[in-house]
């Protein structure tokens, strides 16, 4: 996907603190006056996590929710990439660059945020924060946690692979070994066992933090996939931002099934060379979620506290492109409706 351009001279005035942004890797989709003034209008800016816009996966969800926005409620909107092993000071400093520039609300993408958005808001009441994937009793009142249950959609990603495999053996791979991750994984899992108890499930970790690299090393998710693959697994379910895409790469070489994660990734153009080999993917609506929070605070009701997106609500759900589950559908719908009625609980920890 294009990544837009810098943020330069002409979108922010001096006073709002440009050089400070630049250096945090702030850009702008801002079509405001040169000034940066979005004349009285609302001024969100969103921080990514790493992989940022063109990950394929997370950050580009939530880059269609504020694209969404900006082209449907006229938010002026600016953007800013994290690093690679960045310190929690410099997430906390690209938060305050933010608020320094006036943008308000705020949009953290990723639990990595958690720390950083808790102490930036907690010096800014006047300021609205939302974060995505993480929620704590100890943020301030300003802050909105965007959560979603990603264990509901993953279920459904295991009955597929358990219903596709040939070898009952599959595969999940995670980013980084933590509680969210962690849900992806006792999802996939039950949804697996639900099908045929007797099918094996390969798990592998990436990274544990404080490393949060496994969310942006395709190397690392490439070489994890094909050592499930010469285990036997011939699905493989990996939920790790742009780490997903060298799992793909690999299952798609060996002539295998691969579920993609958060994005449909069979339709996006960068893995369009391997789309025949996705079976399908947990789409994780974030771009939802963020539209739906920007047009909460355009309107001066902004969502507080927690606001959670699950099945029924269409937070997650299967994509269908290149109809490789339309013969299982059936039965997926089965499965769906089983968790929406509450005949079927499925577990957030292996």
């Amino acid at each position: 996907m294009r990544r837009s351009t810098k943020l330069a001279a002409v979108v922010l005035s001096g006073s709002l603190g440009i050089a400070s942004l630049a250096a945090c890797g702030a850009k702008s989709n801002d079509t405001t006056a040169s000034s940066g003034s979005s004349e009285g209008g609302l001024k969100v800016g969103m921080a990514y996590d790493i992989g940022g816009r063109g990950d394929q996966s997370f950050n580009d969800s939530a880059a269609r929710g504020l694209d969404k926005a900006k082209a449907e409620l006229g938010v002026a909107v600016t953007e800013a990439d994290a690093k690679t092993g960045e310190a929690e000071a410099d997430k906390e400093t690209r938060l305050k660059n933010l608020v320094t520039a006036g943008y308000n609300p705020i949009i953290a993408v990723g639990f990595v945020y958690q720390g950083a958005v808790e102490k930036v808001a907690k010096e800014n009441p006047n300021t609205k924060f939302a974060i995505i994937d993480s929620a704590s009793d100890t943020q301030p009142s300003n802050v909105t946690s965007l959560t979603f249950s990603e264990q509901e959609g993953s279920y459904l990603a295991g009955v597929a692979a358990a219903l596709k495999s040939k070898t009952k053996h599959v595969g999940f791979i995670g980013g980084v070994q933590s509680e969210l991750i962690k849900k992806f994984e006792a999802g996939y899992k039950a949804g697996v066992k639900s099908v045929d108890p007797s099918i094996a499930v390969e798990t592998t970790y990436l990274t544990t933090p404080p490393d949060f690299s496994g969310f942006n090393s395709p190397d690392k998710g490439k070489e994890a996939a094909q050592g499930q693959l010469d285990k036997g697994a011939d699905v493989i379910y990996t939920a790790a931002g742009s780490s997903g895409n060298g799992a793909i790469e690999a299952v798609a070489n060996a002539g295998k099934l691969a579920i993609g994660v958060d994005s449909d990734q069979a339709a996006q153009p960068a893995l369009a060379k391997y789309k025949n080999s996705i079976l399908t993917s947990m789409v994780k609506n974030v771009d939802k979620a963020v539209f739906a929070y920007i047009d909460s605070a355009k309107k001066g009701s902004v969502f507080t506290g927690v606001k959670n997106f699950d099945l029924k609500a269409d937070g997650v759900s299967l994509a269908t492109t290149g109809g490789k589950i339309d013969d299982i559908q059936g039965k997926l719908n089965d499965a769906a409706t089983a968790i929406k009625s509450g005949a079927t609980t499925v577990p957030t920890a292996p």
